[in-house]
């Protein structure tokens, strides 16, 4: 990987005694790519553990207290759940968590 590929951010603050300085690597598109690649795999697993239940993904939206286009969006992996929301929809699949995220990490 080139320098072309990456682009560091750097940032810094100093007021009197205070000193702040930050370093970022805010974009990569080997890791954008690598993470969008496991909420892709997230999403496929949520659609096959709700379609082994029998459910749309209106009824599943309806157990997790969740809008039907946010349980599309999670299938198609252009959301990132955050844990209390992967909890939730492991219960509204009747499923341990760690079943429901099985395999990719």
């Amino acid at each position: 990987m080139g320098q072309a590929d990456t682009f560091n951010y750097s940032f810094n603050y100093s007021h009197q005694c205070d000193t702040l300085s930050v370093d970022v690597l805010s974009y990569n598109p080997y890791f954008i790519s690598m993470d969008r690649n496991k909420l892709i795999e997230l999403g496929t697993q949520i659609k096959n553990f709700r379609k082994e239940l029998g459910q749309s993904q209106e009824e599943l939206a309806f157990r997790c207290g969740f809008d039907r286009t946010y349980i599309s969006m999670l299938e198609r992996g252009k959301r990132n759940p955050s844990y209390l929301n992967l909890l939730k929809l492991s219960k509204g699949l009747n499923i341990e968590i760690s079943r429901l995220v099985k395999g990719l990490i």
